[in-house]
This record gives structure tokens, C-alpha cells and sequence, in this order.
């Protein structure tokens, strides 16, 4: 099971937001301090989000991420945030991002989906965010209509086969991560899941881990991180322990 620190990028900073509200952010120094910082503690991946991008539908902070992948060549990155044609996806790729993560046009636009997969099946996840199980679009301002469950369901028909599962009424609030949510997509899809959203301890990520799923593809850890709630290090290990 991978970890994989989180590092959102808003206005140029590294910051945290509680459940997606941009008014809401804490700020923790600049992407390139936190991702040479995380890098260092031995992560294996960077989960980076474009926030501006994901509010205003299109990459913005394309140049804050080159700068990460510039300075940490070592480390494997995936990125979302604002990624709606394949003009996004192709210029993450160029810049040597491992995957790119689709999420409101993977939604609305499916045939931009299936041309994303055909070209780049290997290196696409999309993001899926639900609120009270029913799914979040535009930076999670918009509403989709559909049960979480469901829509993994139908982006598995489409050939989509790693989701990043996320729970927005715990992202940022340290509220524990949402094991049976997670449990429960894992076992109603054949999709590879990475679960988001909420985790505050050490606690979680063995929470996580001893589903023992074989699909289960990681954690994303945020605002424990920064806070120093969680040592990522020991985090890692726990990861390969039990």
C-alpha cells in the first residue's frame, strides 16, 4: 500500500483546505519546500492537486508542479486539478508526471475519457468525490446527482481502472479516514482505489492496511503531515508491517 503525501497548490503556496474551501486554507511554505521535504522522509510518490486549476477548469500552477518534478527527479508524482482536454493531460505527461488524475470531465465529457484512455491508459486515475456518498464536481462547488458507487460502476465500463476515492466531509478535518466507504467501493468495483480524505493518525493508515484488500492502492495524507500528527517515516514502515 502506498502513501502518498499530498501537496495542494494554491496561489503559487502549499497550503491545506478544509473540506475544499478555498476561503478555508492554511498555508505551509511553497510546493517545492514540501515536496524536497516529503521526498527526503522517503516517499515513493507526491499526490499533487492544482486547486486553482480545479476552480477555474483549467491548469494553472503548471509551473509550480515542472518546478517539483525539476527538483525531486527521484520521486513519482501524480497530479490533478483542472485537467479537462487532452491538451492538460499531454502537457503533464511532457513534463514527466507519472499519472494525471481526471475528475469533473471524466464525468461530463466521457468521450474525452475514452480518448484520454486510449492514448494514456497506464498513467490516468480519476478522482471521485463524494459527499454523503453522492459525488462532488468544479473543485467540489457542484453536485453531480450520482451515488459515488455508481459512477465508479460506470467509469469501470469505460475501462477506467485506478480511482482516488475521496471523502470531502473529512478532508482537512482530521476526522479519521473512512475505512468501510473505502471497503465498501472496494468490494462493489473491480477498480484499484486510493483513499482520501481525513486521515489524522497512524491509526488510519493500519485501518487501511489490515482490509487487506489486494486493490487497495494507497492513502493520501495531508494535513497530518503538516501538522505533524504523523511521522511519515514511521508511516511508510507501518505500510509494509502486519
Amino acid at each position: 500500500m502506498n502513501v502518498y503525501p499530498a501537496i495542494d497548490i494554491l496561489d503559487g503556496r502549499a497550503v491545506r483546505l478544509r473540506q475544499g474551501r478555498k476561503e478555508d486554507a492554511t498555508v505551509y511554505g511553497t510546493p517545492v519546500e514540501m515536496a524536497a521535504r516529503w521526498s527526503a522522509a522517503g516517499a515513493g510518490w507526491l499526490h499533487v492537486v492544482d486547486l486553482d486549476g480545479a476552480f477555474q477548469g483549467r491548469p494553472v500552477n503548471t509551473g509550480s508542479i515542472r518546478e517539483i518534478r525539476a527538483a525531486c527527479p527521484g520521486i513519482r508524482i501524480q497530479v490533478g486539478g483542472g485537467v479537462r482536454d487532452m491538451d492538460a493531460v499531454t502537457r503533464l505527461v511532457d513534463i514527466g508526471i507519472d499519472r494525471v488524475i481526471l475528475g469533473t470531465a471524466a464525468v461530463e465529457r466521457p468521450e474525452f475519457l475514452a480518448r484520454a484512455l486510449e492514448r494514456f491508459a497506464d498513467r490516468l486515475a480519476v478522482g471521485i468525490d463524494a459527499r454523503d456518498q453522492t459525488v462532488r464536481l468544479s473543485g467540489w462547488t457542484a453536485g453531480a446527482g450520482v451515488a459515488a458507487v455508481d459512477l465508479a460502476r460506470r467509469l469501470e465500463a469505460s475501462g477506467v481502472r485506478l480511482i482516488v476515492y475521496t471523502d470531502i466531509s473529512r478532508d482537512g478535518e482530521l476526522a479519521g479516514v473512512n475505512v468501510p466507504a473505502t471497503r465498501t467501493m472496494l468490494e462493489s468495483t473491480g477498480l484499484r482505489v486510493i483513499a482520501s480524505g481525513g486521515v489524522a493518525a497512524s491509526a488510519d493508515v493500519v485501518g487501511l492496511r489490515d482490509l487487506g484488500h489486494p486493490r487497495l492502492e494507497g492513502v493520501i495524507i495531508g494535513k497530518a503531515l503538516y501538522e505533524g500528527r504523523i511521522d511519515l517515516e514511521e508511516t511508510l514502515a507501518l505500510t509494509h508491517a502486519g
